[in-house]
């Protein structure tokens, strides 16, 4: 019962830290927290104080992650990271990101408070820039973990025309280090992220938590289609070279050719640009913006194929030229096997077998897709109430709170015990 308890104890202070973050906001009415922003400042230094209420100790990187460690037991053991970002999209929920920090903020309260220190160390970190809000660049802090920073990244303009270089001065970062932040993969156990899943599948099915199996790989372009700026009313219908009627072609073709191929694809045009933008006037030049995703890189790609030939035959068709700009690509990335063994065994115990556990791929980028190429990777999804995300409704059960950080607490069990199983055995060999 006492157990149970402090959950529900650690639940409700999770919830309420995510209040107080809500007020570091650029926005008088809503939440804004962009990367390298006096904001951003603010929800570090408020993260670090309770991770050392926790009993780490800890420091902000060159690129702005927030860190908290708790050794392990052994000096010099490997880490184990677990975290999530905590920079937010324009008029964003509480819980994208930030609820990830917090729970394995909790997590490392919990063994503190019972002076419990595992044969590995435990890294909480708060991702500085997942999102891309400000300079358009997603997952700035866990690829500068991954040695994929980049220099040119630093000539990137905000809206106001501050370069990445200026803000990363201006916050007393020094940008010929930021290189330096990258993870030695020797030192790193694996990384795992709890995140609000941001979609309707675990409400449909009446589930708190679910195992993720893998991350989507993601295909972004800008479609330009070019025709004819006309007169509205002196410009024949067969004679129109509409970029606008094009466009609309095209973007009813990317809808079917997604739902024929089924599966987890998905592709969604969510920006159309046209001009000249005038209500009497024929538009001459219409850019689409198109997102393709799948689990399986081949599958994406087969569909981007298909979308180019159906825009070729749609623009010879309209006498208008086609051009495209690929501006994003991630892989596709695969959960760690073991890991999520640990999650769905994690979900079985502290519910007593009384509860199904559901696996299901993530649509959405995170900052795990990033790590996976430094250390094995698992997340564990959060019910979102319908399906909200990106959006101040943006809400969490809870009771499902409390659960997550009985799983994360059991996972550690379990992670423990295979840990010092693995070691004994290593032993034994040598």
């Amino acid at each position: 019962m006492q157990k149970k308890l402090d959950r529900h104890r650690g639940a409700n202070r999770l919830l309420n830290r995510c209040e107080t973050l809500a007020g570091f906001s650029a926005l008088s009415d809503g939440i804004l927290r962009a990367y390298l922003t006096p904001e951003h400042a603010q929800a570090n230094a408020q993260v670090s104080q309770w991770m050392i209420e926790a009993g780490m100790t800890t420091w902000q990187d060159q690129v702005g992650n927030q860190w908290g460690r708790y050794e392990g037991s052994l000096e010099g053991a490997p880490k184990l990271i677990i975290g999530s970002h905590l920079d937010t999209v324009p008029y964003a929920g509480r819980y994208d990101g930030i609820l990830g920090v917090l729970a394995a903020i909790e997590l490392v309260s919990q063994l503190n408070s019972e002076n419990r220190r595992l044969p590995f160390a435990i890294e909480v970190v708060g991702f500085c820039d997942e999102e891309g809000t400000r300079f358009g660049t997603t997952l700035i802090g866990s690829k500068a973990l991954a040695g994929q920073w980049q220099e040119d990244w630093l000539a990137i303009e905000d809206d106001s025309g501050v370069t990445m270089r200026e803000a990363l001065e201006r916050f007393g970062l020094d940008p010929k280090h930021c290189a330096s932040a990258q993870l030695n993969p020797d030192q790193v156990l694996g990384f795992w992220e709890l995140h609000i899943e941001q979609g309707p599948v675990l409400e449909a099915e009446d589930l708190p938590l679910g195992v993720v199996t893998g991350i989507a790989g993601a295909k972004r372009s800008m479609i330009k289609l070019k025709g004819q700026a006309g007169h509205a009313g002196t410009t024949p219908m067969h004679l129109r070279r509409d970029s606008l009627a094009g466009a609309a072609e095209l973007i009813l073709s990317i809808e079917r050719i997604a739902k024929t191929i089924g599966g987890d694809l998905v592709a969604t045009v969510g920006q159309v640009f046209s001009k000249p933008g005038a209500v009497n006037v024929i538009a001459g030049h219409t850019i689409l913006s198109l997102d393709v995703r799948s689990q399986s890189d081949l599958v994406r790609d087969n569909a981007i194929d298909q979308i180019n030939d159906v825009a070729e035959a749609i623009a010879g068709r309209r006498n208008l030229e086609l051009s495209w700009n690929h501006t994003h690509q991630a892989p596709a990335v695969l959960c760690d096997a073991e890991y999520q063994a640990i999650f769905s065994d994690a979900i079985e115990q502290s519910f007593g077998h009384g509860l199904s556990v559901k696996k299901l791929p993530s649509g959405a980028g995170h900052d795990a897709m990033a790590l996976a190429e430094v250390c094995p990777m698992a997340m564990l999804f959060l019910r979102s109430p319908r399906g909200l995300s990106h959006h101040p409704d943006e809400a969490v059960i809870p009771e499902d709170v409390a659960s997550a950080l009985a799983v994360l607490y059991q996972a550690i069990n379990l992670l423990e015990l295979s840990y010092s199983q693995n070691a004994l055995q290593g032993s034994q060999v040598s």
